[in-house]
């Protein structure tokens, strides 16, 4: 039972498991988009996440990721250089347009993890600004992409209208990492909970969610896949916004939060075997 334990908490805390939420967004792009996904993105992304993730969280000090001496986080670190090394291979097969907009996207997260002002050790430092550049990058990574390196290759209406959602759908699963994070945060970070409160906050995001439902239908084509997909991923965030709390159990934020893309796919899959 703790050697289970342990797998798992090193499956969460390699960032294996947000890696495959992504992996799940991007699969859902594909199936709401009717897009086919080149296999060799797929895999990028999905090795890719994992060395980003654990770069940013235990590496934006240099030192600290070189030169590890525990060794649990020496484990993390090996898988992170084998997720890179893997990563790297299949990006050598990715086009051109994949490339411009792995180089925008890039730049985000650089902007996110290195000092970029002389006040900030870098824009996770301001709060209020880092979600919106998570959720910018998750945005770009399992929507634009897809579609850059698909036959469509053209960034259509209904591609910028699924990236938007995406975006809101990345904010509002950030939301509970902030509050539960309220009581490490440090106050000048300013972060969303810390300004407005916890239940302004709930409530912007219970807001982005209505905002999420119903611009699909501003699409130009509305699928009866997509409606019913965003409506059931609707009624499932604004259920998360109810159960959100200061005080979490353990593994509420780092593994149903972030598994909730992973049991959305399930439905998805489910609605296109009935449709």
């Amino acid at each position: 039972m703790k050697l289970i334990k342990r797998l798992f908490n090193f499956y969460i805390d390699a960032s294996i498991h947000v890696a495959l939420s992504v992996f799940c967004l991007l699969e859902i792009t594909a199936l709401l988009l009717n897009v086919s996904i080149n296999q060799n993105l797929a895999f990028f992304i999905f090795f890719g996440t994992i060395a980003c993730y654990n770069f940013i969280k235990y590496g934006v000090e240099a030192k600290k990721y070189v030169l590890v001496a525990n060794k649990y986080h020496k484990s993390i670190q090996l898988v992170s250089v084998v997720a890179l090394i893997i990563a790297g291979y299949f990006a050598s097969f990715l086009n051109i347009e994949v490339w411009y907009g792995i180089a925008v996207l890039l730049v985000f997260i650089a902007f996110y993890a290195l000092p970029v002002l002389p006040n900030a050790r870098n824009l996770r430092s301001f709060g209020g600004l880092k979600i919106f550049m998570v959720a910018i990058v998750w945005a770009g990574t399992t929507v634009i992409l897809p579609v850059l390196s698909s036959d469509m290759h053209v960034i259509t209406w209904d591609v910028w209208i699924e990236s938007f959602q995406r975006f809101i759908i990345v904010l509002v699963l950030l939301v509970p990492f902030e509050i539960r994070d309220l009581a490490f945060d440090a106050p000048e970070l300013h972060t969303l909970p810390q300004k407005f409160g916890v239940s302004n906050t709930k409530t912007v995001a219970s807001l982005c969610v209505l905002v999420l439902f119903f611009s699909t239908f501003l699409k130009e084509e509305v699928t009866k896949l997509d409606s019913i997909a965003k409506g059931i991923l609707f009624l499932a965030l604004g259920v998360l916004m109810y159960f959100t709390r200061r005080v979490q159990s353990k593994y509420f934020a780092s593994f149903w939060i972030e598994a909730i893309p992973i049991f959305w796919l399930g439905i998805v899959y489910v609605l296109v075997a009935l449709t």
